[in-house]
C-alpha cells in the first residue's frame, strides 16, 4: 500500500483512478471549496466525501489549488496491463506548489506552461545589525540573505514577493522597549501587522542552518542537497527602499499614484524584464554596477543595427523541467533561441560591447560569476548540442506523417503528431521505418477486407434509403473500421465478397465491450492495427527517451543556461527603457561616486544635485503636456507653498530622478547630476491602521523615527507636509525639531509644511534654504504659478481650493469671516518671483540564417532602394539602408524618427510601408497569420511628410522594375513616384 505523509500543513492529495484524479475526506472538501468541483459519492451524512476532475482538467484544479496558497501531491498510476485481481501500481510523481507548478508528463506533450514567479521559503531574524531575512528557492536550489535591514525595508520585501512558508525566528520576541509581547510598543509594529495575517512557524538555533533542515524537510530532500548562496558582496550598495517610499513613487503599483514602472517600459515589454526593473528599483545596485547599467543603457540607445528578439526565459522553469527531465520539444527551441541570440550578439561588432557590459549586472542578479570566454563557448557547445538533436527543419521528409489511400489522414495525424517533428530522423531511422511498413500493412489489410464489401454494397443497393459502408476513423478508440449504416453481414452471404463479409465482427472497445451496431473489422486488420500502434509507441518512447537524454546533457550546463536567460531577461528590460526613455526624451544623469580614499565620510561633489528641465515622471515630455522646473539643490530645502501648488509633485518627481539615477536609468530631465546616494527615503501623507491600533499620526512619527534614525550625509529625505495629523502648536515644534536634526546629518532633501509658525521657532539649524512654490495675483484672485522659488509663500489657497472642490459657498464665506477675525494681522501673504513652472497635476495623464541567394537579393533590392530613393533627396549619399532580420526587431534609435520600409514576405512578396513607430509596426505585420517569418529593409528620413513621399515612390518604381507587391493599391493613394526614369536593375524580380 502506498504509504503518504504529508510534509505542508496545506497540502491536498490526488491519486489518479482511470480516467479521473480524485481526493476523499477534508482534501475532498477544499477541492469543492478551492477548486470549484462538484462532490460525488455516497448522499448519506455518514458517508465520505469525495471530489476530483477529469485528467484533462488537471492542470486548471492545481491553478486553482496552488493560487488559493495550497500544494497538492500527485499520484499517477504504472501505465501497461495489470494481472487480473492484483493491486494498480502506482507511485508520487510529484508536488506543485504556490510559485512551482506540476511537470510530469509535460515532455510528451506539445503545449507551453505557465511559470510563475518562484515563491521562496522566507526565515526573519533579529540581530544588532538589524532585521535578517533569508530567502531559500528549493526549485533553484540557492538562497539569498539580506542583513541589516530596516522594519519598512523588511516589509516591503515581503509585499513584494509572496512566500510558500513563513518563519520567524525567537529572536524577533524581544523588541527595542524589552517587552516580550511583539509589536505591541516602538519598532516591531509593522512588521508585526504584516506577519500576523499569514501563517508562519517560529523557529530557534542558528538562523541559516535550522532554516535549510526546515525546508529539506517540508519538500523531502536528502541532507546532503546543497544550496548556492546568490548574495554578491557589494560595497557601498544603497538601502533597499522604505514601503512608503514605494509605494508613493509607484515603484509597487498603488491606486491613487502614479505607476513609475509604466513609463519606464513600453506596454509591449512586460512580464521578467518588468519584474527585473522592479527589483532593481526597490533595491538599488552597487555604484560600479548602476554605471555598467548606464552604459550599456547608453549604447543600446545609440545602435543602429537590428536586435535580437530576445526570448526571456524562466530561470526557475529552465531549472525545473532540466532536472526533472521534462523539457519538452517547444522548450529546447526557447533554449537554443537564447544561446543563439546570445552567439548573435558576440558575432555583431556593434552588439559584442553590450554582452559584455551585460555580464556585470547578470552575476548580481543570479550570483553566478562565469569568465566571457567560457560563457560564450559554452553556449556554442549547448546550441550545438540541441541542434544536433532537435529537428528545426519542417521540411525534413521524414517528418511528415503517413499516408496511405486507403486510411483517413485524421487517424495517422492523431497518432503520430505527439512525435513526428520533434528529433532529427537520423536518431530514429529504424523507428520511422517501422512505422511506415506497419502503416503499409495496415493500409493494405484494410483494401483487402473492406473495399470488396464497400464496392459490392454499392453496386447492389439503391441510393437512397438502402445499406452503406465506409472505412471511417473511430476517434475515441484510436481505430480505423468498416462503418456499415442499415448493413446486417448475414444477409449478404452468397454474394460477391462474401468471404470478407464472413470474416467481419463487431468492433470492441480497449474494456471488451461492444462498440455500436454500425462498427465492423476482420481479425486480419485488428493485428495490423495491433502492430501499428506498437510500432508508433515504440517511437514515441523512443522520442522521450532522446528528449530526456538531451535534458541530462544540458544540465550539466544548467548554470550557464541560467546565465544566458537572465542576460538576455536584463537586455530585454534595458533596450526597451532605452527606447522608451529615447521617446519620452529622457537623458543619462552624471553620478557622482563616493570617495575611495580611507576614511572619507563623504561624496566627491556629493554636496549638491542639481535637475535641470525635470518634468514630472508620469508627464509624457514628447507629448509637450509636462512642465519643466529645475532644481539645484545644495543642503535640506523648507518648502512652503499653497494648497494645489505643486509641492507633493516635486518631491515625487525629485525622489523618482533620484532612484532611477542611482540605478543607472535615465531620468526625465534636460540635464542631471545626482550623487550617489546611500538611501533615498520619501514620506507623504499617513493613513490609520486600525489592525495596529495606530492613528494616522502615529504611523507618521513611526515613519519620521525610521527617516531620522537612518539620515546620514549621503541620504535624501523628502518629507511632505509634516506633522499634520496634530495640534498645530506641538505639531509645529515637532516639526522644527526633525529640520534641525536632518540638518545635523548633513544629508540633502525637502521638507514640505503649511505649519508658518515654524518660521518663528529658535532654530539652530544653519544650512537651512527656504523654497517656495511660487503664487501671483490674477484679477484680484491668488492663483499658483506650480514654480519653484526663492523665499517662503504663506499663502494657502485653502478657500479658493474649498470652492474647487464644490463646498457649499455659505461654507466658505463663514470661514473667510472667521478668519479675518482671528488672523487679520497676518493675513498678508509673501508670493516670490517665479522663474520654472512645476505641474499640480497629480493625474496620469528562433534565429534565421538566409541562405547565400537570399542574401544576395536583399542586397539588390537595397542597392535599388537607394537608387530609387536618392533622386527625391538632397543628399542622397546620406541615405543608408538597414536590414532586419526575420527573429528580430530595429534599434532604439528609430524610436520617434520617420521610417520608409520594405517588408520582405515569407511568399517572397514585398510591402511598401512608412511609419513613426518602427518596432510597433513590424510587431503588428508579424502578428498576422503567415507573417510571421518576415524580413525588413528601412529608411530613417526627415519628417513624415517626406516618407509618405518615398512609400509611394517606391511602390510605383519597383512594381514598374518587376518585383511582385502586395500593396500596389497603395502607390494610387498620390500623384507622386509614377515616373519610370530610372532604369531598371539587374534584378528583375524577387520572386
Amino acid at each position: 500500500m502506498l504509504q503518504f505523509k504529508s510534509r505542508f500543513p496545506r497540502e491536498v492529495l490526488l491519486c489518479r483512478v482511470g480516467d479521473f484524479y480524485e481526493a476523499i475526506g477534508i482534501d475532498a472538501c477544499i477541492l469543492v471549496e478551492y477548486a470549484g468541483l462538484n462532490p460525488f459519492g455516497g448522499l448519506r451524512s455518514d458517508s465520505i466525501p469525495k471530489a476530483g476532475c477529469p485528467v484533462v482538467n488537471l492542470r486548471q484544479t492545481l491553478d486553482d489549488l496552488t493560487r488559493n496558497g495550497y500544494s497538492v501531491c500527485i499520484v499517477e498510476e504504472v501505465q501497461g496491463p495489470t494481472p487480473a485481481r492484483s493491486r494498480k501500481g502506482r507511485f508520487i510523481s510529484g508536488h506543485a506548489h504556490p510559485g512551482s507548478p506540476y511537470v510530469y508528463g509535460l515532455v510528451g506533450v506539445d503545449h507551453d506552461l505557465d511559470f510563475p514567479e518562484p515563491m521562496p521559503v522566507v526565515g526573519i531574524s533579529r540581530s544588532a545589525r538589524g532585521y535578517c531575512m533569508i530567502s531559500i528557492f528549493e526549485t533553484m536550489k540557492a538562497y539569498s540573505l539580506d542583513d541589516g535591514l530596516t522594519e519598512e525595508a523588511l516589509v516591503t520585501k515581503l509585499r513584494t514577493r509572496r512566500c510558500h512558508h513563513l518563519f520567524l525566528h525567537a529572536s524577533l520576541r524581544h523588541n527595542a522597549s524589552g517587552t516580550c509581547r511583539w509589536g505591541e510598543f516602538g519598532e516591531g509594529g509593522l512588521l508585526w501587522g504584516e506577519c500576523s495575517g499569514k501563517n508562519f512557524e517560529w523557529f530557534e538555533g542558528d538562523t541559516l542552518s535550522e532554516l535549510l533542515s526546515r525546508v529539506k524537510d517540508v519538500y523531502g530532500l536528502d541532507d546532503e542537497v546543497s544550496f548556492r548562496n546568490v548574495n554578491v558582496p557589494s560595497k557601498n550598495r544603497p538601502r533597499p527602499l522604505h514601503l512608503g517610499t514605494a509605494t508613493q513613487i509607484g515603484a509597487l503599483p498603488t491606486e491613487g499614484i502614479p505607476c513609475l514602472l509604466k513609463v519606464l517600459l513600453p506596454s509591449t515589454c512586460s512580464g521578467l524584464p518588468s519584474l527585473y526593473v522592479r527589483d532593481l528599483l526597490l533595491n538599488p545596485p552597487a555604484y560600479d554596477i548602476a554605471l555598467k547599467i548606464q552604459e550599456t543603457c547608453k549604447l543600446m540607445s545609440r545602435v543602429t543595427c537590428s536586435i535580437p528578439e530576445f526570448t526571456c526565459v524562466s530561470s526557475a522553469k529552465l531549472v525545473k523541467l532540466l532536472e526533472q527531465r521534462e523539457a519538452n520539444y517547444i522548450e529546447f527551441c526557447r533554449i537554443k533561441n537564447v544561446l543563439d541570440e546570445v552567439l548573435h550578439m558576440h558575432q555583431h561588432a556593434e552588439l559584442v560591447e553590450i554582452l559584455k557590459l551585460l555580464m556585470e549586472p547578470t552575476w548580481v542578479a543570479t550570483g553566478l560569476k562565469i569568465d566571457f570566454e567560457t560563457f560564450v563557448n559554452e553556449c556554442c557547445w549547448a546550441s550545438d548540442t540541441i541542434g544536433e538533436m532537435i529537428s528545426l527543419d519542417d521540411n525534413e521528409s521524414h517528418q511528415n506523417v503517413s499516408k496511405c489511400a486507403n486510411i483517413p489522414k485524421e487517424f495517422f495525424y492523431d497518432m503520430e503528431s505527439s512525435w513526428r517533428g520533434r528529433v532529427k530522423g537520423i536518431h530514429i531511422e529504424e523507428e520511422i521505418s517501422q512505422v511506415e511498413k506497419s502503416a503499409e500493412a495496415l493500409s493494405l489489410a484494410v483494401a483487402e477486407d473492406f473495399h470488396p464489401i464497400i464496392s459490392r454494397i454499392k453496386a447492389m443497393t439503391a441510393s437512397l434509403g438502402g445499406p452503406k459502408g465506409e472505412i471511417a476513423y473511430a476517434r475515441e478508440h484510436e481505430s480505423v473500421w468498416f462503418k456499415g449504416k442499415r448493413f446486417t453481414p448475414s444477409i449478404w452471404g452468397g454474394t460477391a465478397g462474401e468471404d470478407q463479409i464472413k470474416q467481419l465482427k463487431p468492433a470492441l472497445d480497449s474494456k471488451g465491450k461492444k462498440v455500436g451496431e454500425e462498427w465492423f473489422t476482420t481479425p486480419k486488420v485488428e493485428v495490423a492495427l495491433v502492430r501499428y500502434h506498437e510500432a508508433s509507441e515504440n517511437a514515441k518512447a523512443r522520442v522521450l527517451e532522446l528528449l530526456r537524454e538531451l535534458s541530462v546533457k544540458l544540465q550539466t550546463k544548467i548554470n550557464v543556461l541560467v546565465f544566458a536567460s537572465m542576460l538576455l531577461v536584463i537586455a530585454k528590460a534595458l533596450f526597451a527603457h532605452a527606447c522608451e526613455g529615447r521617446r519620452r526624451k529622457w537623458v543619462f544623469p552624471t553620478l557622482v561616486g563616493f570617495s575611495t580614499d580611507e576614511g572619507a565620510n563623504s561624496l566627491d561633489g556629493a554636496s549638491q544635485m542639481k535637475l535641470t528641465g525635470l518634468s514630472p515622471y508620469w508627464f509624457d515630455v514628447a507629448s509637450g503636456t509636462a512642465v519643466r522646473n529645475t532644481v539645484d539643490m545644495q543642503s535640506l530645502f523648507l518648502l512652503t507653498g499653497p494648497n494645489g501648488g505643486g509641492k507633493s509633485s516635486l518631491l515625487r518627481s525629485i525622489c523618482a530622478a533620484a532612484l532611477l539615477g542611482i540605478s543607472g536609468l535615465m531620468v526625465p530631465a534636460e540635464s542631471a547630476c545626482i550623487p550617489y546616494f546611500d538611501s533615498i527615503m520619501l514620506h507623504m501623507k499617513s493613513y490609520d491602521s486600525p489592525v495596529d491600533g495606530k492613528s494616522s499620526f502615529q504611523v507618521e512619527m513611526s515613519e519620521i523615527r525610521s527617516i531620522v534614525s537612518q539620515a546620514t550625509s549621503r541620504s535624501l529625505v523628502l518629507i511632505d507636509e509634516i506633522c499634520r495629523g496634530t495640534e498645530t502648536a506641538k505639531g509645529t515644534c515637532i516639526a522644527g525639531s526633525v529640520v534641525e536634526c536632518l540638518d545635523t546629518s548633513g544629508c540633502l532633501g525637502i521638507v514640505s509644511t503649511h505649519l508658518h509658525g515654524i518660521f518663528s521657532l529658535p532654530l539652530t539649524a544653519k544650512n537651512i534654504t527656504y523654497k517656495a512654490m511660487g503664487a501671483e495675483n490674477v484679477e484680484g484672485q491668488t492663483k499658483p504659478t506650480w514654480k519653484l522659488t526663492d523665499g517662503v509663500c504663506r499663502e494657502s489657497l485653502a478657500f479658493e481650493t474649498a470652492k474647487r472642490e464644490g463646498v457649499p459657498e455659505s461654507v466658505i464665506q463663514r470661514a473667510e469671516a472667521l478668519y479675518l477675525s482671528v488672523y487679520a494681522k497676518d493675513a498678508s501673504s509673501e508670493v516670490v518671483k517665479p522663474d520654472k513652472i512645476v505641474t499640480s497635476s497629480n493625474n496620469d495623464q528562433q534565429i534565421c540564417k538566409p541562405v547565400s541567394s537570399e542574401r544576395s537579393l536583399e542586397k539588390d533590392l537595397a542597392k535599388t532602394i537607394i537608387k530609387i530613393c536618392g533622386k527625391k533627396m538632397v543628399e542622397p549619399e546620406a541615405l543608408e539602408c538597414h536590414s532586419i532580420g526575420a527573429r528580430e526587431l530595429p534599434p532604439p534609435s528609430t524610436v520617434g524618427s520617420s521610417c520608409v520600409y520594405v517588408m520582405h514576405r515569407p511568399d517572397k512578396r514585398l510591402y511598401i510601408g512608412q511609419t513613426d513607430d518602427l518596432e510597433g509596426r513590424i510587431r503588428a505585420h508579424r502578428a498576422k497569420e503567415g507573417l510571421q517569418g518576415s524580413s525588413f529593409l528601412y529608411l530613417m528620413v526627415q519628417g513624415k511628410s517626406m516618407a509618405c513621399q518615398l512609400e509611394t515612390l517606391l511602390i510605383n518604381q519597383l512594381h514598374e522594375q518587376g518585383y511582385s507587391l502586395a500593396n500596389l493599391a497603395d502607390g494610387k493613394h498620390r500623384n507622386f513616384g509614377t515616373s519610370s526614369s530610372l532604369s531598371t536593375p539587374d534584378v528583375v524580380s524577387i520572386s
